[in-house]
């Protein structure tokens, strides 16, 4: 017999709870039925496979099995755990040829109450529960000890399964009772067990923080087959046991490391348990953090996209065995309404009046268009981009709110308080293992989702670049402190942005309006412009929508569709992968030359010129267009519909009407002011009074409402602009400069066969002379110089007085460039 076999001191405690509940439990897995045969019996054949090594088990079975039992589990489920898994083995053992040093597991489902980060207390330490969250930080898979086999320094004593409590333990003492050594081991790794250990941060979900908090976080800690399922951005179930384990982080403090340092030189060098008790370090031992133990983990929502199906492996059928067949039945009849496209909008944003077309671009983003994967591995994205501009209170950031509360994976930031690491992914140094982690960003925790923007304008330029590759090539790349990743980013972005200055000015187009380069401008397949402009009808409108919102609340809101089905008609139709037939490529190509056509041919101001970008947000709306309404096919009137929304995306603002009468209000204004105060201060004559009357009495009647569209007043001031270069050109001698009668009359004669009576030759002139006042006054395109000549100065006789001219000279702006 060997000598470690004979233990010394008392024997191992039997825990009597943990061997009842182990017996209980291998009786329950061997005699639970399900449909006339075992239940389990099939999952545990699987677990002879050598990468499978942990049994799913139902929770709401054992309860309907024995209900102790699994009153048992609930309760003292750390303390039986290690029994659950012997039973397993057991239960394995006897049903195949199993090698006897593998590890098995138990993961739970279906456990009954779901706990928030919040509502995590002591109290639960040790008990069976279930906590739900949003993975943020992910680390590394390392291999844990789990117990270890151990050889004495002094007499070669071999101490197999010494158990490990979350810290390296070693044996207390040598088996062999003619050896006392306490501290002198050596770990033998090729007999030990370990496995695989995963550690990953959870962070409360936005709908489950409460106003005002900030989020809470806590460490989960994954074992076995549960390492990796879960990815950054991911929100996930996790069942497992609340544990309490020593703050590592605490206790590297430079404090304790000196305290500890000392104590490790002044003792023996074998002593490595680190500091321990009050006489080394005061309190700074109590030192201790919760942490969650997890045995299986699930999706939020495992009716849609499971742990072991993730949202772009799943497919139409997966979906519709997940259904009951009420649901079914009711995705089966939204996909044969004849109108589903006005009936989603409506239901989607119930309460927002109007904008119908940015809530179909907003739907067709959720619905996306097909991802694809060319032959040389270039991916070509499937996701959509909107981003709205408008004044404010044109319920932008309501859009923005209402698809964050539907989609089911969509991240909310404001543009200001966003950072570039904060968009994409940050490389953060972990507290205890002090190695570099990938930290996820917004970007990374909508993957697959939607990342809604608000004050899109106002982010640095800087942090702007740094979502340039995640919105066309749908990854983030990173190079900091030795990590080079990566990382996915598929995630559609809806943005929101003020105008320059806060009002949208329609007299300049719509690069002008907003602070973005053009590459990003580029990169949104829809620009959609919201201009707040006074309109009785849609006001009334409106005012009814918003007062009935206060005053009924819930009951205003009207949905065709509740949010869950639509939610379930969206999962379901996003399965599609629709393909372009031969008369929609013809029809594409066709309407695509249009725009490009027109955008060159400087008829009317673009928004942005036409690029390759749009011709493919063409394709992916005409692809979203047929999967919401779950077709194979992309047919004619889908490219159509997106033909016309890329239309009033592109040119959605009319250049306004120039109104000459507003402009001249003003001055006159100012004049009759300064006329009337000298009335009051100076007497005049009863001559004069009437003259004055007689003047007055004529201002009104000398125009009668000018009116005059951008595009005319632009061509008849390029034409005068061109005119006058070309005059200042000529340098002939003697040539002073264009006079201003002179332009009028060269206009004039211009226009001659154009005029047909006295009284248009009459308009004509005022009307050119409205221009050219525009131009100098408004424009500052043409600069007038009313005097010449050069000042005399004080000592010098000679010299030319100057002279002020009757007839003005008239001289265009050195740096005006004239759009053609």
């Amino acid at each position: 017999m060997d000598v470690a076999d004979q233990r010394v001191g008392p024997n191992q405690v039997k825990d009597d709870v943990a061997e009842k509940c182990q017996k209980l439990f291998q009786d329950f897995l061997e005699e639970f039925m399900e449909n006339g045969e075992v239940k389990y019996l099939h999952d545990v054949g699987d677990l002879i496979r050598p990468e499978r090594n942990t049994l799913a088990v139902s929770f709401e079975d054992i309860q309907q099995y024995n209900q102790q039992l699994a009153t048992t589990i609930q309760e003292e489920y750390y303390r039986v755990y290690p029994a659950l898994c012997n039973a397993v083995r057991n239960f394995a053992r006897d049903r195949s040829q199993i090698p006897d040093n593998k590890e098995f597991y138990v993961a739970f489902e279906d456990v009954p109450t779901r706990h928030k980060v919040r509502e995590l207390t002591t109290a639960k330490i040790g008990t069976l529960i279930r906590i739900s969250g949003q993975v943020v930080r992910t680390h590394p898979v390392h291999p844990e000890l789990v117990s270890g086999t151990f050889v004495c320094l002094d007499c070669q004593t071999v101490m197999k399964d010494i158990e490990q409590q979350f810290k390296f333990t070693q044996p207390s003492v040598c088996r062999n009772p003619a050896c006392n050594n306490r501290n002198r081991y050596m770990l033998d790794t090729n007999k030990s067990r370990f496995v695989d250990f995963q550690k990953i941060r959870i962070q409360e979900t936005q709908a489950e923080l409460p106003r005002g908090s900030i989020p809470r976080s806590v460490e989960i800690v994954l074992r076995a087959e549960a390492v990796e399922l879960p990815q950054a951005g991911d929100k996930c179930d996790f069942t497992g046991t609340l544990i309490v384990v020593p703050d590592v982080g605490q206790l590297s403090m430079p404090g304790a490391r000196a305290e500890t340092a000392t104590r490790i030189a002044g003792g023996e060098a074998g002593d490595h348990e680190g500091v321990r008790g009050l006489k080394a370090l005061g309190v700074r031992d109590l030192n201790y953090r919760l942490a969650f133990l997890a045995n299986n983990v699930t999706a939020s929502n495992p009716r849609f996209g499971g742990k072991d199906m993730r949202g772009e492996e799943l497919t139409a059928e997966a979906i519709k065995k997940q259904m009951t067949d009420q649901e079914w039945q009711k995705v089966y009849e939204m996909s044969q309404d004849k109108n589903l496209y006005h009936n989603l909008i409506t239901s989607l944003f119930p309460t927002i009046h109007g904008n119908d077309e940015i809530k179909r671009g907003i739907l067709l983003m959720m619905f996306g268009g097909v991802p694809k994967t060319t032959m040389e591995g270039t991916t070509l994205r499937g996701d959509i981009n909107v981003c709205v501009v408008g004044d404010p209170s044109t319920a932008k950031s309501q859009f923005l709110k209402a698809v964050e509360e539907f989609s089911p994976r969509a991240v909310y930031t404001s543009g200001k308080a966003s950072s570039a690491a904060g968009l994409t992914a940050a490389v953060v140094k972990d507290e205890e293992s002090h190695e570099f982690v990938i930290e996820a960003g917004a970007l990374m925790l909508a993957d697959n989702g939607v990342c809604c923007i608000d004050e899109f304008d106002k982010m640095d330029i800087k942090d702007q670049v740094a979502i340039h590759e995640a919105m066309e090539q749908q990854t983030i790349s990173i190079t900091k402190a030795g990590v080079k990743a990566t990382l996915n980013a598929r995630t559609s972005i809806l943005a929101a942005a003020n105008p320059v200055g806060g009002r949208y000015d329609k007299t300049k187009p719509l690069k002008q309006n907003i602070q973005l380069s053009a590459p990003i401008m580029s990169r949104f397949d829809l620009f959609f412009v919201l201009v707040d402009e006074c309109n009785e009808v849609t006001d009334y409108a409106i005012a009814r929508r918003i007062v009935d919102l206060h005053a009924r609340n819930k009951e205003s809101v009207e949905r065709t569709y509740s949010v869950d089905d639509m939610q379930r008609y969206l999962m379901f139709a996003r399965q599609f992968k629709p393909k372009i037939t031969k008369e929609s490529q013809d029809f594409m190509v066709e309407e695509y030359r249009h725009l490009r056509q027109r955008d060159t041919s400087g008829g009317t101001t673009s928004s942005w010129r036409i690029t390759v970008r749009q011709l493919e947000s063409m394709i992916r709306l005409s692809e979203s267009m047929a999967r919401l309404h779950c077709q194979d096919e992309v047919q004619p009137k889908h490219v159509k519909e997106a033909f016309r929304l890329l239309n009033k995306s592109i040119i959605r603002v009319e250049q306004p009407v120039i109104n000459f009468d507003e402009e001249d209000d003003e001055p006159i204004s100012m004049e009759d002011e300064d006329k009337s105060q000298e009335k009051m201060e100076t007497d005049t004559p009863a001559e004069d009074k009437e003259k004055d009357t007689q003047e007055e009495a004529a201002v009104p009647k000398k125009k009668a409402g000018m009116h005059m569209s951008f595009e005319d007043y632009r061509q008849t001031s390029n034409l005068l602009v061109l005119y006058m270069r070309q005059e200042e050109e000529k340098e002939e001698e003697g040539f002073e400069g264009v006079r201003k009668s002179a332009l009028i009359n060269w206009y004039l004669k211009e226009m001659e066969s154009e005029i047909e009576s006295e009284a248009e030759l009459l308009e004509l002139k005022t009307k050119v002379e409205k221009i050219i006042e525009r131009l100098i006054l408004k424009d500052h395109i043409i600069i007038e110089l009313s005097q010449t000549g050069l000042k005399k100065r004080k000592k010098d006789e000679e010299g030319e007085e100057v002279t002020t001219e009757e007839d003005t000279l008239l001289v265009v702006h050195p740096n005006y460039t004239v759009e053609v």
